[in-house]
């Protein structure tokens, strides 16, 4: 072994930038095992970080490949996350899966998975194997909430779901379906044999450290099996209630009803509006530790520590009714009901929330009034209503502006109007442009917009005279309430969205 290297007093190794030409020559396996990253100093010298500076072997291989270097010890969580964020960007999944479409490969679908493995440590696998690596790679990277997996006559086209819309990825050659629609089969332990009848599962992987799950559905069509992959990222469940877009005014209002002993909430909305990421942040909220919480869901989206999750199975009849049923036997003090679908469902979940719960769950209704003329229209005495509910909030997602190239200008009056803003024009409104920090979208993330209605005795006493949605929904916005449309004009303004994103969610047909 060679001399002693140079040990780096105290460089802010926050400032540390990788050295992308060295990490090329070092497996990442080989950095997260031995704990070490090359990164180039202020000065040009290469400062190698250490989670275990007095691994000589190891230094002195890393010392063959590049020279001299300065020893600079650290935390091993801090390294263990620059290894990650540093191969993560040097990992370019577009090349590898031109490359492997351009190959001549042999196929192997039956070759499986042996555990949960990271997708950044996989260089070596067969082509079939690497190119669906490089498409959930690429998927995660880009933030991609669903992968599309279609086969046509001619080809298979590969769609992401960004931001809730759906961008073009890959086209490619109608034989390559087959073997990639396997290996995800493999992935997700289906049977890639059966290709008449659909089929469900879950795939479990590893991205640079971070956890995902993937929920994986695949039905035959009339060119072949159609695969859509919805990724659960679980850094997701990391969401409070004043990260999902509550304005500062609703948010104090919100926190309150989750302070209740009792009493029903519905969050409600259409398919993809974001409902269960609210429900899951008001159940991080809740969860205290000192509370019985149970849910029942179809599916389960992420699996909460310290929460009992219940699926939904109808082939042993375990229903949203008789799992309902079951968890009143539970003892529980807060229930969670994945959503509302019919009469019967609707009925426990209030009975519940009338002796001593809090109940939270989902309707499918456009606004806040209408979730209340659903109940009774499924058969639920209005009076049943008036008492248990506490509140209905109604929800949207719109895109966030990329705050990189948003372009400020002066909207027009019939812009101004369609808002609901009073007036001529006062402020200025925002465009999406698009830069390689959005993909050129123009867009990054996503926020909620929305609407609540709070069921005070004014409100309980319209249910009981069975008002419509119209008149429910006008004497809540005399008494002050702030509709979905009027929310996103606020987050316009504010320069977090722009005008066609709020009018495209809120408009109805």
């Amino acid at each position: 072994m060679s001399g002693q290297p140079t040990r780096d007093a105290s460089p802010d190794i926050a400032a540390l930038a990788p050295e992308t030409e060295l990490l090329a020559k070092i497996p990442i396996g080989y950095a997260r095992k031995h704990l070490l990253l090359p990164c180039r100093g202020a000065d040009g010298s290469v400062v190698l970080l250490s989670g275990r500076p007095d691994d000589g072997e190891a230094i002195d291989e890393i010392r063959f490949l590049v020279g001299p270097v300065r020893i600079q010890p650290a935390p091993e969580e801090t390294i263990l996350r620059k290894i990650d964020v540093a191969y993560e960007r040097i990992t370019t999944p577009e090349r590898e899966i031109a490359e492997g479409l351009s190959e001549e490969w042999d196929l192997d679908v039956d070759a499986a998975i042996d555990e949960t493995r990271d997708l950044l440590e996989s260089p070596d696998e067969g082509p079939v194997i690497k190119i669906v690596h490089s498409l959930l790679f690429r998927a995660i990277k880009e933030r991609s909430s669903d992968i599309h997996v279609e086969p046509f006559e001619k080809e298979v086209v590969v769609r992401n779901r960004i931001d809730g819309i759906l961008y073009p990825m890959v086209t490619a050659p109608r034989k390559w379906h087959a073997p990639v629609v396997s290996r995800i089969k493999v992935m997700a332990g289906l049977d890639i044999a059966e290709r008449r009848l659909p089929q469900d599962g879950r795939i479990k992987i590893r991205v640079g450290g971070k956890e995902i799950d993937i929920r994986v559905s695949i039905v035959p069509t009339a060119f072949g099996e159609r695969a859509v992959l919805r990724i659960l990222d679980k850094s997701n469940l990391l969401l409070g209630m004043s990260d999902i877009g509550l304005a500062p005014g609703d948010l104090p209002a919100v926190e309150r009803l989750l302070g209740r002993p009792n009493g029903i909430l519905l969050v409600t909305g259409p398919t993809g509006s974001g409902k269960t990421t609210t429900l899951y942040a008001a159940l991080r909220q809740l969860d205290s530790g000192t509370k019985n919480i149970i849910t029942i869901e179809d599916p389960i989206e992420y699996q909460i520590h310290g929460i009992g999750q219940i699926q939904v199975n109808p082939k042993i009849q375990l229903t949203f009714a008789n799992g309902l049923r079951s968890i009143l036997r539970q003892d529980p003090d807060i229930i969670m009901v994945g959503e509302i679908r019919d009469a019967e469902t609707a009925s426990i979940a209030i009975q519940a929330s009338l002796t001593g719960h809090l109940v939270l769950s989902t309707l499918h209704t456009n606004d806040s009034a209408s979730a209340v003329t659903r109940l009774v229209d499924m058969g639920i005495e209005p009076f049943l209503v008036a008492s248990s509910l506490s509140a209905v909030i109604a929800q949207r997602l719109v895109r966030n502006l990329c705050p990189e190239c948003r372009v400020p200008y002066a909207p027009s009056q019939a812009q101004w109007r369609e808002l609901g803003l009073a007036g001529p024009p006062t402020a200025p409104f925002h465009a999406a442009k698009g830069c390689p920090a959005c993909k050129n979208t123009g867009y990054r993330g996503r926020t909620g917009i929305f609407e609540i209605l709070l069921a005070d005795d004014r409100v309980r006493s319209l249910i009981l005279t069975r008002a419509d949605s119209e008149g429910l929904k006008a004497f809540a916005i005399e008494r002050g309430m702030r509709t979905i449309l009027a929310d996103g004009a606020e987050k316009v303004l504010a320069g977090i969205t722009s005008a066609e994103e709020v009018l495209r969610v809120t408009r109805e047909d």
